[in-house]
């Protein structure tokens, strides 16, 4: 009964929701907020107000541009009030809203209060999950839970997102998410983003966006849509900072830290961040298999630790109200090493006495850096008309050297000096990727809609060399049969054009991207033989849609379509052996095509709080990783990524706020997805899965007299398929946390346990051709956590703009953790 104790939270947090209100026709009204500086307010508190009775009709707050948007507004006459802190209200005069009527407000301009603020004291709190037509919105500043948490497993905690064992993030049950930071792509692979992710702490984030269905102006990579993670600006006047402290313990320790200040006046805007995190964690793991008459019973545990450094620098300068310039450097560096031990006895099926057993150790060190520079240039009128441009370069560079001994003992291995033979490697393969990418972006009203357009230009070039020696009597012997050098470069042009407009109840938004992609991988062995070049170049047309309509101010509807693809990582284009020992390691494959996906989605929103969304996605050419048996040693595994035929998909997912009572509120998502996958590989090689599978989310956060919070979250992932092979068992998890705020608001202390109940393990079975494996296995996730935080200065100082850069496509298909990826070798066969 333990193990569906997470499934039944969720499904009663779910019986909680429901609401009925009256049908009106409705109305929307906007506006813009600005100072006495004609700057955006941002998060100003914007209420209105029935004019007959002063009763409160609805509360909003303006977003990061001052822009507000009221909705579902039913015809009347009304009045408006704006607050922030340290201004002067704004008291509007009444005006009328008529049926179906769209009102643009004049800007609204606030003035600065001539009064003391000590005497003040404002509180305001976000939601933590915000539900929009087109995405939903985790705002990880109102979680006690994502305390110590670093950006990899607040995506755990997200709504509608899935993170399996190998960190590979999977939406509406499908892989080919793509991660933004800031609305720049971050061109990682799925291991090489994840350890990207781990190293960039929950207190440096704002918000998660998670977008299922992206427009045009969105690059078409990602066939399961986008994760935008927005990081914290400073949203307040003149020079302030934060101080931020955080420590983890579990079978292993981590402890953190940052800090983060802005400087802004009239003329420029100066912010910078930076964080330390030092980290062990612990990963033990069980792999059987049964492959060419022998068993192999895998057994075996990683230790890593590493020490990851972010930074972020930038400035802007305004050279009046519509126009500014701006520059921002950022990067991370990160230094590691992992110590792996594994013992595989082997025998014949089924014999219970092995008849050797091999001893692996494998001991990886490197070093990982990234940086990306970025000029930015934005004009705005205020009006709708928006000029923006970015150039950008970025690097990624990764040296990573691994010694791999392999000894292989007679029998059952308890006589250590029994040794049969004995096979010492050492590899070192250093990685260098560049990204080169400029990109102009622009907006304007257009027959009473919304026209944009733009154009961007993407060079990549990576260069990988794989150096392979045979350790003999300590000394390195190069293996020219192994040791080869892989170089990639990849151009991609595209343009896009979208429009938008309202028609009353109804809204359309119709796009089209065009992108020209030129690419060639060159391998080049060390000795002459077996060299391999794949040149690529191709033409595409990604469509997009969608239509929305509002019957009343409880009942909205949408409907989006949209055309999307995904490109290989590098490397997984890289042919390169990496391995976990002699009889397990991972390869890329230089010959995998983009796949295609066409997307369709309904969604329904009731009361702008439940939002129910039912999708259909078809995918050619599916990437996926297969596990096979070597052709070279009848012992061995391995892990390589193949175009399979096709993958259908449907999923369903539902998802809502939950304020039960003044002091108590919650949020509650359950996604269900059936997905079919067929191949034929050849050789009696079929893939042949249909998976009915589903996911929950849920959250309670608990508001107690003294400034104390307190929050219950929990997640669920019912029994899947993984790599288009795997059966893999339930997961879940319980997080709670406590927080309390001190120092007149200007501290808060947070102390959280995730994973409560230990139960974040991880199983599965597969039966692929010749091979047969089962796999089980844990890492240190039931972990206590405690974080301090102290913000200091001036309390009303408005921060950076939040700008995204052109490069955030390319740099996510870099893989964030790509000695893990070599290390892991067929992600751990998870």
């Amino acid at each position: 009964m333990k193990k569906y104790t997470g499934l039944l939270v969720l499904i009663l947090s779910f019986a909680l929701t429901s609401t009925t209100f009256a049908n009106k026709e409705t109305g929307i009204i906007t506006g813009i907020v600005l100072g006495n500086d004609n700057q955006p307010v941002s998060f100003a508190n914007v209420l209105l107000y029935s004019a007959k009775d002063s009763t409160l009709v609805k509360a909003e707050y303006t977003a990061d541009d001052g822009m507000f948007e009221l909705q579902n507004i039913s015809p009347g006459r009304y009045w408006l009030n704006v607050s922030f802190v340290g201004l002067s209200d704004y008291n509007s005069v009444a005006f009328d809203l008529a049926s179906s009527q769209n009102l643009k407000l004049p800007a609204i301009i606030m003035t600065t209060k001539g009064v003391e603020l000590t005497e003040v004291t404002v509180t305001s709190k976000k939601p933590l999950v915000e539900v929009h037509p087109d995405k939903t919105v985790f705002n990880v500043e109102g979680s006690i839970n994502a305390t110590g948490n670093n950006a990899m497993e607040l995506l755990r905690k997200s709504p509608g997102v899935v993170v399996d064992n190998n960190d590979n993030i999977i939406m509406s049950g499908k892989g080919g998410v793509r991660v933004y930071i800031d609305g720049k792509p971050t061109q990682l692979s799925a291991n090489d983003l994840a350890t990207y992710l781990k190293t960039i702490q929950s207190t440096d984030i704002a918000t998660i966006e998670i977008i299922t269905n992206p427009s045009a102006r969105w690059d078409a990579e990602g066939n399961a849509g986008i994760i935008n993670i927005r990081m914290k600006k400073d949203k307040r006047l003149g020079s302030n900072g934060n101080v931020n402290l955080g420590y983890g313990v579990g079978k292993r320790r981590n402890y953190e830290g940052s800090v983060s200040g802005n400087y802004r006046n009239k003329l420029m805007n100066t912010f910078g961040s930076y964080s330390f995190n030092d980290g062990e964690w612990l990963e033990i793991m069980d792999f059987y298999r049964e492959q060419n008459g022998a068993s192999l019973d895998q057994k075996g545990r990683n230790d890593n630790h590493w020490q990851s450094n972010n930074f972020k620098l930038g400035n802007d300068f305004f050279l009046n109200d519509k126009n500014t310039v701006g520059f921002l450097v950022n990067g991370y560096e990160n230094s590691y090493d992992d110590r792996g031990h594994i013992r595989t006895p082997i025998s014949a099926i089924g014999s219970s006495q092995p008849d050797s057993t091999l001893i692996s150790s494998t001991n990886t060190d490197g070093k990982r850096r990234n940086y990306n520079f970025n000029l930015n240039y934005r004009f705005d009128d205020a009006k709708g008309k928006i000029w923006n441009f970015d150039a950008d370069y970025g690097f990624f560079k990764n040296e990573n050297s691994q010694v791999q001994p392999n000894r292989y003992l007679e029998g059952d291995g308890s006589d250590e000096n029994a040794v049969r033979s004995e096979r010492n490697y050492h590899m070192v393969s250093p990685t260098n990727i560049d990204i080169y990418t400029v990109k102009i972006d622009h907006e304007r009203p257009l027959l009473k809609g919304q026209f944009g357009a733009g154009i961007k230009l993407a060079y990549v070039k990576t260069d990988n060399d794989f150096n392979f020696f045979n350790v003999v009597e300590g000394e390195d012997v190069v293996d020219v049969d192994r040791t080869n050098f892989y170089t990639y470069t990849e151009n991609v042009n595209a343009a896009y054009t979208t429009y938008s407009r309202q028609f009353g109840k109804w809204g359309m938004q119709l796009g089209l991207r065009a992108e020209q992609t030129n690419s060639e991988g060159d391998l080049k062995a060390l000795k002459e033989v077996n060299d391999e070049n794949v040149k690529r170049d191709y033409f595409n047309l990604f469509p997009s849609g969608g239509l929305t309509y509002t019957a009343n101010e409880k009942h909205s509807f949408q409907l989006n379509y949209s055309r999307r693809l995904d490109r290989p990582n590098y490397q997984d284009l890289n042919p390169f052996e990496y391995r976990l020992d002699e009889l397990t390691f991972q390869k890329g494959n230089p010959f995998i095509r983009p796949q295609y996906s066409n997307n369709i989605q309904f969604s329904h929103t009731f009361m702008q709080m439940v939002n129910t969304s039912l999708s259909f996605s078809h995918t050619s050419d599916l990437i996926e990783r297969i596990v096979d048996v070597s052709e070279v040693n009848p012992n061995a595994a391995f892990i390589t990524w193949k175009n399979l035929a096709e993958q259908n998909n449907y999923s369903l997912n539902i998802g809502s706020p939950m304020p039960i009572t003044k002091w108590w509120n919650g949020y509650v998502n359950l996604s269900g997805y059936r997905t079919d996958i067929n191949a034929d590989l050849g050789d009696g090689k079929i893939v042949d899965a249909k998976i009915h599978a589903f996911n929950g989310y849920m959250q309670h956060t608990f508001t107690l007299p003294k400034d104390i919070n307190i929050e219950v979250s929990g997640w669920y992932s019912s029994p899947s398929i993984w790599g288009g092979t795997f059966k893999m068992e339930q997961m879940w998890g319980v997080d709670a946390g406590i927080q309390k705020k001190l120092l007149k608001g200007k501290a808060n202390l947070k102390l959280s346990v995730n994973d409560i109940f230990y139960s974040q393990k991880w199983s599965g079975e597969s039966n692929f051709g010749d091979l047969f494996m089962t796999v089980h296995g844990r890492g240190d996730s039931r972990r206590f956590r405690a974080s301090f935080s102290y913000n200091f200065g001036n309390e009303q100082v408005k921060g950076s703009r939040n700008r995204s850069t052109g490069m955030e496509d390319e740099s996510k298909r870099i893989k964030s953790d790509f000695y893990k990826d070599q290390k892991r070798h067929s992600d751990r066969f998870r």
